[in-house]
């Protein structure tokens, strides 16, 4: 029987974080100079119960004043939120769907770079 070789895919793994498609098992290699996921703000939607969803921001630099981006979040959105403490770090929660609207206020902020924001959800 021939020897079959299967590519491992993970589906809950971000695209990025692979770097190009290699023809071979993965195996935990590093692949070069791609970005670390610790440099990296994530955001991400959480279904609720229903068609409720909360919102999560993780990875703001710590030199940064979570609690005051909160409230500007919470103001431009129309939403509410809190900040939590994690493991990682401080964590924003905002009710709703706001990955968009949290991207593109970093961005126009100047918080962060397009580059550095991670989408995840849906």
């Amino acid at each position: 029987m021939a020897n079959l070789q299967f590519n491992t895919f993970d589906a809950f793994e971000d695209a990025g974080d692979r770097g190009p498609a290699t023809s071979g098992p993965s195996d935990g290699e590093n692949l070069g100079a791609l970005p670390t996921t610790e440099d990296k703000i994530h955001v991400r939607v959480q279904q609720r119960n229903g068609r409720k969803c909360i919102t999560t921001v993780q990875g703001l630099a710590d030199d940064l004043d979570i609690k005051r981006i909160c409230k500007a979040f919470k103001k431009n959105f129309s939403c509410n939120g809190a900040v939590q403490k994690d493991e990682e770090g401080d964590v924003i929660q905002l009710s709703g769907d706001q990955r968009t609207n949290v991207r593109d206020f970093l961005v126009d902020q100047q918080i962060c770079l397009t580059d550095s924001i991670v989408l995840h959800g849906f």
